[in-house]
């Protein structure tokens, strides 16, 4: 920490913007351990020292204070815990996240957008920053498929326990018979990676399509060709962005996802295969129905991969998510 703090502050430092911004996140990231436990240290060391006092005077709600202050250290020791699993290679990065509404019409519109607002608010809770890069409106309500850029520290590593297949079950208020709809979404999640790891793409390995962007952005934007949707061949993935003004930086936004995907594949792999040495039984079917969310005819949201529930599926709607990725981790990180 104190050499990057000392690199921080040469004259120097701000010439080449791109490595001072890199520069600064690694730094971000050590103080979110480093702040959080020296200060969750002084709070327990006040408790200690004032524990004895309160034994001594009889005061119990003073007693009763110190225990409550107890509480919350220990849940805040827990979080830390939780992090501290976030040891990955990627884990510390910012990240994509992409929803595409699956079959169902309007129905997967609509929860799909329910999602998005989810991880929106999710993102806004933990003070990280939320980019739209792009989004496809359904031709009723909804969205079809939006892409989002999350950025704040341990993003992907949080981020990537939401990767997979969402199931809502629901009165569908689009039926006029008010008759239950099930309804599917996939969710998935790619790290950032940093501009000085080389991954190669050939000209030969991508399709570049244009089109007219859909969303709001101003005359510009909607009057050109200004959307890029890129095809890696060789893999079949796709990214897509409309959200920067011109096709030029939509193109430099796509080439960036994309390569990040394609280097989360090559890790995945590494990863897959040190497991496969090393006896690893646990395993995580990606793109596989990960939770259910029920509103009718009971509420609650389970998680089919750890078996952790809630049922207050409204808090869960409004980003209340900290408790499934918490399981996940725990069972997975």
């Amino acid at each position: 920490m104190k050499e990057l703090e000392t690199a921080m502050e040469e004259a120097s430092f701000w010439d080449n913007h791109e490595a001072a911004h890199r520069v600064i996140d690694e730094a971000n990231a050590l103080r979110e351990w480093t702040i959080p436990y020296f200060e969750l240290q002084r709070r327990f060391q006040d408790v200690k020292s004032l524990l004895p006092e309160a034994d001594a005077s009889g005061d119990t709600s003073f007693l009763q204070e110190l225990f409550t202050e107890l509480d919350s250290i220990d849940k805040q020791v827990g979080q830390l815990e939780i992090r501290k699993m976030l040891s990955g290679e990627l884990d510390g990065k910012h990240c994509y996240l992409s929803i595409n509404s699956g079959a169902g019409g309007t129905e997967s519109c609509d929860w799909a957008l329910m999602l998005l607002r989810m991880y929106q608010r999710f993102a806004a809770r933990r003070g990280w920053s939320v980019e739209m890069i792009d989004s496809v409106e359904g031709e009723v309500a909804g969205i079809k498929s939006a892409t989002l850029y999350i950025k704040g520290p341990f993003a992907y590593g949080y981020c990537k326990a939401e990767r997979g297949v969402h199931r809502l079950v629901r009165i569908s208020p689009f039926d006029s018979n008010a008759r239950r709809h099930t309804s599917f979404c996939s969710v998935d999640v790619s790290p950032e990676i940093d501009d000085d790891i080389d991954i190669d793409i050939r000209p030969e390995q991508i399709r570049v399509d244009t089109y007219r962007a859909s969303g709001a952005g101003g005359q510009h934007v909607n009057k050109t060709d200004s959307a890029v949707r890129i095809t890696h061949l060789p893999t079949g993935l796709v990214v897509a962005c409309q959200n920067e003004r011109s096709q030029i930086q939509n193109r430099e936004r796509c080439m960036k996802m994309l390569k990040a995907k394609l280097y989360e594949q090559e890790v995945e792999q590494r990863e897959k295969q040190l497991a496969s040495i090393s006896g690893e039984k646990k395993a995580v079917a990606w793109g596989s129905q990960i939770r259910n969310y029920v509103m009718q005819p009971y509420t609650l949201v389970k998680d089919t991969r750890t078996g952790y529930e809630e049922g207050d599926v409204q808090s869960i709607l409004d980003g209340e998510i900290d408790g499934f990725i918490d399981a996940y981790l725990k069972e997975f990180g």
